[in-house]
């Protein structure tokens, strides 16, 4: 039987962690900080190690180096928050196999253990053709919760996993083009997994998110002091991501300084952290995404165009949602399977009014928008399926919103005044008005990507009063 080393400063956790890997039959030691892990390692070989980061005497990173010193060959896991998910890269690098994030699922935790123990060293050196295909059909297998990724099995999708296979061997700088939301950052991992820097840190960085004073210290790191708020030494993405794969999303959004700086990376394979004097050599793979043609911003002056030529040794193509609709039913699966874990609920499926309207709609936010959809669904379902009352209004009413078909004739709308009828008048010129607003009303939520909050605040009304108007859409069979 296998032994598991548990190291967390919280009893309760050590004691439902336990009990949760004895009932599935690892022999299990518990140490309460880690100074006695350390003392118990002296006298003792666990073949997995199980760590909190934070712990009351030490982090995560001297613990796992002091482990590394007595057991090199130690198989540690290391379980982390939200936000010390950075200083977990951080401590991959330095031999840890992985690491699990708070809440901590059992099934996660427990798959984790599995594949830590079963896994055979991997050998440096270019990946195979063969053991690329086994991968890429592994991963396409993959629907479950502990998935983080899911590959499309569309026949539009069957080139770029070609694409994948092919520059996923090399060292090739990647840019890949696709719609926000269309699963960019899924091909860059599977670039990674494929790649024989796999067993090196695989670091995404959302550049849209970033602001141009903070964007240097995200990338390059700072020195402590260096600016206002700098009260300690930080190490920047691609620092952390050395010798492994940096994924920049959206990079068009970086400023013009901040492309400078990643120009020098690109060339001479070196940064400098802000406030540093000291160059830092680094080697890391670079994979880049944008919603724009990169070109396109380089000739209107938005994005250098000497580092574009250097990022574009290989493209890839992400088409959207819309475009591959044999892939909706895979995705809205897989998303059912991830919410069902973290609600704790056993949706079986959908019910074939709801897969029509799935493959129906166009999911103009792709992946996101679906995998928001089917999270909502499901925490409103209580049956065995997922029904239409459970999809949001602007999904299940698309063709009625839709906003590309041709409007009504103007005269048919008004219809012809009958002096001698005034009720039937009356009826016409209501629904004449209500036109009016039902386009305006449309065009706001397209504007704001149906979401009704923005929607509202575009049209200058409350949430409430957009629902009214839209109950009386229903009304008069407008939606």
């Amino acid at each position: 039987m296998h032994k598991i080393l548990v190291v967390d400063d919280d009893n309760d956790m050590c004691l439902l962690l336990n009990r949760f890997l004895t009932r599935n039959g690892y022999v299990v030691v518990s140490a309460n900080s880690g100074q006695a892990a350390l003392e118990w390692l002296k006298k003792n070989k666990p073949d997995l190690i199980l760590c909190d980061f934070r712990l009351d005497d030490m982090t995560g990173i001297q613990l796992l180096g002091r482990i590394k010193e007595m057991h090199p060959k130690a198989i540690v896991i290391i379980i982390t928050g939200y936000s010390d998910v950075k200083d977990a890269v951080e401590v991959m690098k330095m031999g840890a196999f992985d690491y699990v994030t708070k809440p901590l699922f059992p099934e996660e935790i427990l798959l984790t253990i599995k594949k830590a123990l079963s896994e055979e060293p991997k050998e440096h050196g270019i990946t195979k053709p063969a053991d690329i295909n086994n991968t890429l059909s592994s991963a396409k297998s993959k629907t479950g919760f502990n998935s983080q990724y899911v590959i499309g099995d569309s026949p539009q999708f069957a080139e770029i996993i070609k694409q994948i296979g092919l520059v996923a061997p090399t060292n090739f700088s990647v840019i890949i083009y696709g719609e926000s939301g269309s699963g960019k950052e899924a091909i860059a991992h599977q670039i990674h997994q494929l790649s024989t820097r796999a067993d090196k840190p695989f670091v995404a960085i959302d550049c849209g998110a970033l602001s141009k004073e903070l964007a240097g210290s995200e990338l390059f790191g700072h020195e402590k002091g260096s600016f206002t708020g700098a009260l300690n030494q930080k190490i920047g993405s691609l620092e952390i991501a050395n010798e492994g794969t940096v994924f920049l999303d959206e990079i068009g959004n970086l400023s013009y300084e901040i492309q400078v700086s990643l120009l020098r990376v690109v060339q001479e394979r070196k940064i400098k952290r802000v406030g540093g004097n000291k160059d830092i050599d680094i080697d890391v793979r670079i994979i880049i995404a944008s919603n724009e043609r990169l070109w396109d911003a380089a000739r209107a002056g938005k994005f250098r165009e000497d580092l574009y030529h250097r990022f574009n040794e290989f493209t890839i193509e992400v088409p959207s949602l819309r475009e591959r609709s044999g892939d909706i039913m895979l995705f809205a699966k897989h998303f059912l399977n991830l919410t069902n874990k973290e609600l704790g609920k056993d949706v079986k499926g959908f019910t074939k009014e709801v897969e029509d309207v799935l493959n129906n709609y166009v999911w103009y936010g792709n992946l996101r928008e679906l995998k928001n959809v089917i999270k909502r669904a499901t925490l409103l379902t209580d049956s065995d399926y997922i029904d239409v009352k459970s999809l949001p209004f602007e999904i299940n009413n698309f063709y009625k919103l839709q906003f590309d078909a041709p409007a009504p004739n103007a005269a048919e709308k008004a219809g012809t005044i009958q002096p001698d009828n005034p009720p039937e008048y009356e009826n016409k010129l209501k629904s004449a008005n209500l036109d009016a607003e039902y386009e305006v009303i449309l065009d706001a939520l397209k504007q704001s990507d149906f979401n009704k909050s923005k929607a509202a605040k575009l049209l200058n009304v409350d949430r409430k009063t957009l629902y009214n108007k839209m109950r009386q859409f229903k009304e008069f069979n407008l939606e």
